[in-house]
C-alpha cells in the first residue's frame, strides 16, 4: 500500500492555502467551509455529495465549494485518493473580484463540479508554483487569469442567489449556535429557542441547510479554531475555547473535517512567520 502524504503551505503574496493530499482513503463527512476551495482530483474516484446533489468525481475533475456549501465524500472502488486545492477566504475573494472586475460583490459559482476542464492544467501549475514557494510574479499572473476565468464564465454576480432563503426559526437556530459555539448546547435549548419540536427542528435544519444542527455546529467549531492555530494558539487551548470535550476528542474531529492535525495545520503559519524574518 502507497504510504499517505498530506502538505500544506500558505502563500502570503496571494492569501491562499494549499492543499496536497496523495494516496489517502478517508472519508469526510458532512461539513461545510466559511471560505472558498478550489481543487481537482488528480487520482481516484470518489462519491460526492454537495447540497443535496450526488456526484461522481475522478481524475481531472474540478471542484468548486462556496462558502457555506455542505458537502461530504468517500472513496470509490478501493481507490486512494490525490487531490490538490486552494483555498481563497472571504475577504481576499472580494479584493480579487474587485481588481478583475472593478465591481464589489461575492461570486457564486453555479456548479461544484466541472468534469474535463481545461482549468485543470493551469490549476496544476499554480498549485506547483505554490507548493514550491516560488516569488516570481507568473504565480500571480496565473492564478488571476484561472480567477478571471472561473468568475466571468462560472459564476453568479449575487453570492448564493439561488439557495432558498431559511425560515425565520432555521435562522435563528443558525446565529445562536454562531453566537455560542464554544458552549454545552443541547438540542432542547435549541428546541425551546424556536419553539418547535426537535423532531421538527431536525428536519426543517437539515432540509434547509443541506447538513444536520450539530453538524453545523461543528462546522463552526472547526472555522473558529482554524482562526486560533494560525495564531499560535496551542491545540489544547483552542480545544477548551471552541467547545470540545477535549484535546483528543478536537483533533480527531479537525483531521476528519480539515484532514490534518491543528499541529501539521498550524505549523504552516510558524513556517510563515520565520520566512517573514
Amino acid at each position: 500500500m502507497v504510504p499517505e502524504t498530506r502538505t500544506v503551505c500558505f502563500d502570503a503574496d496571494l492569501n491562499i492555502e494549499a492543499y496536497s493530499f496523495k494516496g489517502i482513503r478517508q472519508k469526510f463527512p458532512t461539513h461545510f467551509h466559511e471560505y472558498y476551495v478550489i481543487g481537482f482530483i488528480e487520482n481516484g474516484r470518489r462519491e460526492l455529495f454537495c447540497k443535496n446533489k450526488h456526484y461522481i468525481v475522478e481524475r481531472d475533475t474540478l471542484i468548486i465549494f462556496n462558502p457555506q456549501d455542505s458537502h461530504m465524500c468517500q472513496q470509490l472502488d478501493n481507490e486512494p485518493l490525490d487531490y490538490r486545492c486552494i483555498n481563497i477566504s472571504v475577504d481576499n475573494m472580494q479584493k480579487i473580484v474587485r481588481e478583475i472586475t472593478q465591481k464589489t460583490y461575492l461570486p457564486y459559482f453555479t456548479e461544484p463540479v466541472l468534469c474535463d476542464s481545461e482549468l485543470v492544467s493551469a490549476l496544476h501549475d499554480l498549485h506547483e508554483m505554490l507548493m514550491q514557494q516560488e516569488k516570481d510574479f507568473k504565480k500571480d499572473e496565473l492564478f488571476l487569469l484561472i480567477m478571471e476565468e472561473l468568475i466571468f464564465e462560472h459564476a453568479d454576480t449575487i453570492f448564493d442567489q439561488n439557495s432558498i432563503e431559511p425560515s425565520a426559526e432555521i435562522k435563528i437556530i443558525c446565529d445562536f449556535l454562531q453566537a455560542n459555539y464554544s458552549e454545552n448546547i443541547k438540542l432542547n435549548d435549541l428546541s425551546q429557542l424556536a419553539n418547535i419540536s426537535k423532531y421538527h427542528l431536525l428536519r426543517s435544519f437539515t432540509k434547509q441547510k443541506g447538513i444536520s444542527p450539530y453538524c453545523y455546529l461543528e462546522a463552526i467549531r472547526i472555522s473558529a479554531a482554524k482562526k486560533l492555530l494560525e495564531q499560535q494558539c496551542s491545540p489544547l487551548n483552542v480545544a477548551l475555547q471552541t467547545g470540545f470535550s477535549d484535546q483528543s476528542h478536537f483533533s480527531n474531529f479537525f483531521k476528519r473535517i480539515i484532514g490534518l492535525t491543528p499541529k501539521q495545520y498550524m505549523n504552516i503559519f510558524i513556517t510563515e512567520t520565520k520566512h517573514k524574518k
